[in-house]
């Protein structure tokens, strides 16, 4: 159906028809920007929530936790879920409400136009009419003038007493109006016939064509609009997959969590290499009292755990067991200072051992590193000295040069961090054969242990000094003991130990303890291989913790006992 045949005459209906499809589609434009501008935000707060939350540390101190590898992961898919917000944002800026702006503006001068050409048309038409009903009263009006003109003659000529002349005079008058009414119908007719010839034209001709571009331009824009509808549904179906995608990798990341990788990751990260304490050994401390028969005690002493000469131990003083409670622990209060040696020796040994070979595997990357730059230096050199119009051979050996004292000094390190390497795993199977021996309940040998894990069989050739490797060499920072001793109060013994071998304690800050000497422990060590102790004088100072053999009281809450 056409709306020329059939809406001829609804000018102005069609005309307000027209202004409300412009309008609809304009406000559909509208509801699309607003949509876009909420995907934009939403993938804004989403970009900025998960980089909220990913890790600021560098990739050595990120957890390697399979639950915080896994919630990274999500984090990540989280990110690539934002990205595809964007691009449907994109999507529906460009392919949707750019498009649709445009095609507004085409819509409201291709309207114009049409609606400028009906008003010229009817305006046209109207002219004719009054073209031709000017002529029609003219018409009219002479009718009128030659009807009075001839009864005027008509009574002249009966009247008796009229004279000739006024009768000749009324019948020129009567053929004069007659001759104009005449003209005045022939006029009359020839508007009335163009009138009629331009009405058809404008309402058979004109009108519909006009009209029936109207319709075409309506009905191409509730095509556009149809077309708007799809490209906006299009937009967010085309990222469905990639979405769809990033929610498999994170049902993927929560399956990757696994509790028992966690809990051997916690063990690899906090596993000191130190073997558990042994028994604290009896010491009888009641030998030189005189006993009667009439007494009736009996020594409950243990044979065997005497001590080996016979004299009495130390006597506890229950002065050193009194004093306020410190928080000096470093789950509970704040990380202690720890001097940071080259060798790694103020951690625990396993630990040590994971930094050596990561060390060492540093080192290894340099040298490769080195040792490509100083192959692909002497091949350039090849090449310069067979085409020397290409380069100087001579300008490149102060790099080489340069390389080659680089390679030296990285092998040289790597020697000597494999040379710590090689200690401390020595060591770890040293005390790992021990430990095996003292469970199966094999007897040591005579020879006692020394810390470097050796024995010998000769008594007299046991050496009780400890590694030059193995002992800090400059020991703890004498302002750190500085300010630890700078306490009014003394600290509450937490524990005991007895010393293995005997240390000189020259550095500042140090306590020198004999060999099986027993002294109180008044602060544990705290990762950097320094353990604090008193002796029953009251001297205080560190000792290495490896140089003694502690025993923690039950009662000390988060002591942990190296040996």
């Amino acid at each position: 159906m056409s709306w020329g045949t059939e809406l001829w005459d609804q000018f102005d209906n069609l005309d307000k028809h027209t202004q409300w499809g412009i309008d609809f589609l304009e406000r559909y434009a509208k509801f699309v920007k607003e949509r876009l501008d909420i995907e934009q935000n939403y993938a804004k707060q989403l970009r900025s929530l998960a980089k909220k939350y990913c890790p600021k540390r560098s990739k050595d101190e990120e957890p390697r936790f399979t639950s915080c590898l896994s919630f990274y992961s999500i984090l990540n898919e989280l990110n690539d879920y934002a990205g595809q917000r964007e691009v449907v944002a994109e999507e529906m800026a460009h392919r949707v409400y750019g498009e649709l702006l445009r095609y507004s503006q085409d819509l409201k001068a291709e309207r114009k136009h049409h609606l400028q050409e009906g008003r010229k048309a009817q305006q046209y038409l109207d002219q004719c009419w009054k073209q031709m009903d000017s002529s029609k009263k003219k018409f009219e009006r002479e009718c009128r003038e030659a009807e009075k003109s001839q009864a005027t003659y008509e009574r002249l000529d009966n009247d008796i007493n009229a004279t000739k002349s006024e009768v000749e005079k009324a019948k020129g008058q009567f053929y004069l109006r007659t001759h104009m009414a005449d003209e005045s119908k022939n006029e009359y007719a020839a508007q009335l016939q163009n009138f009629n010839a331009e009405q058809w034209k404008h309402f058979n001709n004109a009108i519909p064509h006009i009209f029936t571009n109207l319709q075409d331009m309506d009905q191409r824009r509730t095509v556009k609009l149809g077309e708007s509808y799809r490209s906006f549904a299009e937009a967010e179906r085309r990222v469905i997959p990639i979405i769809s995608k990033c929610l498999e990798g994170m049902v993927s990341a929560a399956k990757s969590v696994d509790d028992r990788r966690d809990s051997s990751i916690v063990i690899e990260s906090f596993k000191s290499g130190f073997d558990p304490p042994s028994d604290f050994p009896f010491e009888d401390f009641s030998q030189n009292l005189n006993r009667t028969g009439s007494d009736g005690t009996i020594s409950s002493t243990p044979k065997g755990e005497r001590d080996r000469d016979g004299a009495p131990g130390p006597r506890l003083d229950p002065k050193h067991l009194t004093g306020r409670t410190k928080n000096k622990l470093w789950l509970f209060g704040k990380k202690p200072k720890a001097p940071s040696l080259e060798d790694f020796s103020h951690l625990p040994p396993e630990q040590r051992r994971k930094r050596l070979l990561h060390r060492v595997d540093e080192l290894q990357r340099e040298l490769q590193k080195e040792t490509d730059q100083r192959d692909a230096l002497n091949k350039m050199k090849d090449v310069y000295e067979k085409n020397p119009q290409m380069g100087d051979p001579s300008s490149l050996q102060p790099r080489i040069s340069e390389t080659i004292c680089n390679m030296e000094k990285l092998r040289s390190e790597i020697h000597r961090n494999e040379t710590w390497l090689s200690e401390v795993e020595g060591k770890q199977s040293s005390r790992g054969d021990r430990r095996h021996s003292a469970d199966n309940h094999h007897p040591a040998p005579q020879g006692r242990e020394s810390p470097e894990g050796s024995y010998t069989d000769d008594p007299g050739q046991e050496q009780r000094a400890p590694p030059p490797q193995r002992r800090p060499a400059a020991g703890p920072a004498p302002d750190e003991f500085d300010d630890e001793f700078d306490e009014d109060d003394p600290l509450p013994v937490i524990g005991h130990c007895k010393a293995l071998y005997s240390f000189d304690g020259q550095n500042d800050g140090t306590l020198a303890m004999a060999e099986d000497e027993v002294l109180y422990i008044i602060e544990e060590d705290k990762g950097d291989g320094w353990t604090r102790a008193r002796k029953q004088s009251g001297e205080e100072g560190y000792v290495p913790t490896s140089y003694v053999e502690i025993t923690m009281e039950k009662n000390s809450k988060g002591a942990v006992t190296y040996i």
